[in-house]
């Protein structure tokens, strides 16, 4: 904060009628009350803004062990259904094997 009373005098001791020192001392005040952060509130979001990355950072991790999960399990799926793809061409080839073997075994 910066002292107002001092602002004044300056002005004064300036040249400046006192008026007119008030005022400008009173725009000065406003301004840095309204407009301008303090220490305090940069700490305040400092603070506030540590919070919000750690909760962001634990909902991040928890988002992503789900999605290893869910990631695992389909992988899973996808082998059941690779394996049983394969096994019906691997029996569909034996068979056509057996059929090949018997018509050739027919014509010799």
């Amino acid at each position: 904060m910066f002292n107002s009373l001092s602002i004044a005098k300056q002005l004064e001791a300036a040249g400046v009628p006192r008026a007119q020192a008030e005022a400008h001392v009173q725009i000065l005040s406003d301004v840095v009350e309204n407009e301008i952060a303090t220490k305090r509130d940069l700490k305040e979001l400092e603070a506030g803004t540590k919070r919000d990355l750690k909760e962001l950072e634990a909902a991040t991790k928890r988002d992503l062990k789900e999605l290893e999960a869910a990631t695992k399990r389909d992988l899973k799926e996808l082998e059941q259904h690779l394996v049983i793809k394969i096994c019906g061409i691997v029996g569909a080839m034996i068979t056509f094997s057996i059929a090949l073997t018997a018509a050739l075994n027919k014509l010799l």
